[in-house]
């Protein structure tokens, strides 16, 4: 099943940047759109008010009687493209004095002397504007109404071209914020390709170059990433030259028997009788040797670590001197637990590596002891700590070597001490690291006492 395959991010950015100012243009338009109309409105209906002044400035009172004088250059003022129709009426109560005696007329109680109103209302199936003020004039018991309206074509044409241009502004400014946005984008995402750059360098190289990125000046945004880069190209650089040196090291290691092995075997076949003892011992010290190996190699092993299960380390010391006895038998050294019966010893930790702990240490307890010698497992609670001790009698390690003692294939004994491969003590610091334990080598006095801590539960 093919992968998902993300959206690029050039693609990402861009319509990030351009989805809010599309709502932003979106959200200007509607706005314009309003004050636009607003606008148009208030501009007419100064023009029609103008027109509605200059009418109700003629209405005068003669001998008794209302008279006026409509001026041309008033109905002049409402002249337009759309050529818009134009309506008046002039009445005096509720007579008409002249003009359309059919145009909408107000409730003069709704109007406030010589102060216009503007309403929109129907006339003749069209929308239309009117301006009406009511005057009140001297000897006249009635008052005078003035109405003058327009049709309304010349204020929607207005308004169309006034949105269309505020439209095509908005477009051509988003289209040339478009334009300018992508190269915009190349600029900025190109710290990333110098990254990706410096990382593609490598590739193709004979060795792996796990040293530090030069990807020159990076933004902020980008050194975090960069960072973590350089800190896993660290850690894959420490494992890579543990492996090397772990390889090396063994092959050094397993060259020993292995040419013993081949020499014995060259012996046996010309019928030497103690070859076959020899190559038996060989056989014996190559499989120690790769045990041990594999048990550092678990103890070491990288990846998500498995949950902890609860681990009684007094059942682990009692599987382990059962699979010992014969060996401490054999060696004259005797094996013993010391763990109070009524304490519980459980321990966050994986049982098997803690067998290989406890084998290990009573693995060299016996190896190193003298016959008629002990190897004591003792285990001890305190109030933050569940304590594993392993006592021998043996010579045990001077101080200034004890943090040598945990390197790998490092041997402390004589020359002549017992066959060894110096993994032991590694096996046992790896393996309790992995479970938050500590180790403590210190005299016993005599002979080594090694102590590890477990974080209690």
């Amino acid at each position: 099943m093919p992968a998902p395959r993300a959206i690029a991010l050039r693609t990402r950015l861009l319509a990030a940047m351009l989805g809010p100012l599309a709502l932003v243009a979106v959200v200007v338009a509607l706005v314009g759109a309003t004050l636009i109309a607003d606008v148009v409105r208030r501009t007419n209906d100064r023009v029609l008010g103008g027109a509605l002044g200059a009418i109700a400035e003629t209405v005068e009172v003669e001998r008794g009687e209302v008279t006026l004088d409509l001026p041309p250059a008033a109905f002049g003022m409402l002249e337009n493209g759309e050529r818009d129709n134009v309506y008046y009426r002039i009445a005096v109560g509720g007579d008409l004095l002249t003009g359309y005696a059919d145009l909408p007329a107000p409730d003069p109680a709704d109007l406030t002397t010589d102060v216009p109103r503007f309403r929109f209302a129907t006339y003749r199936g069209q929308r239309i504007r009117i301006a009406e003020v009511r005057r009140a004039l001297p000897a006249i018991a009635q008052p005078v109404v003035v109405q003058v309206a327009e049709t309304l074509d010349n204020r929607a044409a207005l308004t169309r071209r006034l949105v269309v241009a505020l439209l095509v502004g908005e477009l051509l400014l988003v289209g040339i914020a478009v334009l300018l946005l992508r190269p915009a984008l190349g600029w900025s995402l190109r710290p990333l390709a110098r990254l990706r750059g410096a990382v593609e360098a490598r590739d193709g190289r004979a060795l792996p170059d796990l040293s530090p990125l030069d990807p020159g000046p990076l933004p902020i945004e980008l050194r975090p990433l960069a960072t973590a880069f350089d800190r896993l190209l660290a850690q894959l650089d420490t494992a890579t030259a543990a492996t090397r040196r772990f390889t090396a090291d063994a092959s050094h290691q397993m060259r020993t028997p292995l040419s013993v092995l081949k020499l014995q075997v060259a012996l046996a076949r010309r019928g030497e009788a103690d070859a076959l003892d020899e190559i038996g011992d060989a056989v014996t010290r190559l499989e120690r040797l790769l045990t041990q190996l594999l048990s550092l190699a678990r103890a070491e092993e990288a990846g998500a670590a498995a949950p902890f299960e609860q681990v009684d380390l007094r059942k682990v010391a009692t599987a382990v001197i059962s699979r010992r006895i014969a060996q401490g038998i054999e060696a004259g050294v005797d094996l013993q637990l010391d763990a109070a019966d009524d304490r519980s010893f459980v321990v966050a930790g994986y049982w098997s590596l803690l067998f290989e702990i406890v084998s290990n240490l009573i693995d060299n307890g016996i190896r190193y002891n003298a016959r008629g010698g002990t190897v004591t497992i003792a285990l001890a609670l305190t109030p933050d700590a569940v304590l594993l001790i392993v006592r021998d009698d043996g010579p045990g390690i001077p101080a200034a070597d004890r943090t040598r003692a945990f390197e790998r294939f490092v041997r402390l004994g004589p020359a002549d001490g017992p066959d060894g491969s110096g993994l032991g003590l590694a096996v046992v610091r790896s393996a309790a690291e992995r479970m938050a334990a500590s180790v403590e080598l210190s005299d016993a006095q005599p002979g080594l006492r090694v102590t590890l801590r477990f974080p209690a539960l």
